[in-house]
């Protein structure tokens, strides 16, 4: 683990002016990369992981698990379906087996476009592409989904006239009830050619059927909002709603590890096992 000092410098020397990157206020893609045993955090993300290990001590397992989806969903988009260009929306920091690695190792032309508000993943997506033309980073918040569909950034790599895949992983259960997950799901759907794909992460909490796993969940919400000011453990059927009336590919809505395993895939199923769902949906 890096210390503050380091990381601090080598975000001033890389970072915009204005200083946005505060090292006294958590961020949530530091708080992920604590949890994936990252380097680039800092103490008041520790802090928060430290917290959320006492409520869930197998949290860093959901976080494993959410990269694991990815790589097997990015791989089967670019494998199986032939897709050539990704959108991955609330990136987070740069860890192994980036969409754009696990995409261009099947496809080298496959372009990728890496979005996220947070100044820190700027810096080092900046630094890990910067001898990579068909992969880029840009600054836009989901929150302002017109920013993204109409960055210039966006627009020179991304053709909409061929498919797409949209990929929302761990974002969307960022964006309170309030500002209009919903919406902001359905705009950037429409906005997706045919035969494009929508992959979605997202906190579950399983309800009364599962009481101990929902005790968990709800208290982890608490946390969540109290130091993130974000974290919404949504229902099954809530969580749904976000890929509209798209058809879900086999096995549908499931925990992570449940979406097309590799056949020796170790899987990791402590109660946070019950509380990331995941899934992927096809535009006709």
């Amino acid at each position: 683990m890096a210390d503050d000092q380091q990381v601090s410098d080598t975000s001033a020397k890389n970072e915009a002016p204005g200083g946005r990157i505060d090292p006294r206020k958590p961020s949530i893609a530091r708080v992920y990369d604590f949890f994936l045993g990252g380097k680039d955090n800092f103490a008041i993300d520790r802090q928060v992981g430290e917290a959320t290990l006492k409520i869930a001590p197998d949290a860093p397992a959901a976080g494993r698990a959410n990269r694991a989806f990815l790589r097997r969903v990015v791989h089967h988009l670019a494998a199986e379906a032939g897709i050539r260009q990704f959108i991955d929306i609330g990136s987070g920091l740069p860890t192994q087996g980036n969409v754009h690695e696990v995409a261009q190792r099947v496809a080298p032309e496959a372009r990728v476009v890496y979005i996220d508000n947070d100044p820190i993943v700027l810096v080092h997506g900046r630094a890990l592409l910067a001898t990579n033309g068909s992969t880029t980073v840009i600054e836009a918040d989901i929150r302002d989904p017109e920013s993204i569909l109409n960055h210039p950034e966006l627009r020179a790599r991304i053709d909409f006239d061929q498919p797409v895949a949209l990929l929302l992983f761990a974002i969307l259960h960022h964006i309170n009830d309030h500002e209009g997950p919903g919406a902001i799901a359905a705009r950037l759907r429409d906005a997706l050619p045919s035969g494009s794909y929508l992959a979605v992460s997202h906190f579950q909490n399983p309800g009364p059927s599962m009481p101990e796993v929902a005790a968990q969940a709800a208290t982890a919400e608490k946390l969540f909002n109290e130091n993130l000011g974000t974290g919404r453990w949504r229902s099954h059927e809530e969580i749904l709603t976000f890929f509209g009336d798209l058809p879900l590919l086999e096995p549908g809505l499931v925990p992570l590890a449940e979406w097309r395993p590799e056949p020796d895939e170790f899987v990791e199923r402590g109660i946070t096992y019950h509380t990331f769902v995941g899934g992927v949906a096809r535009k006709p």
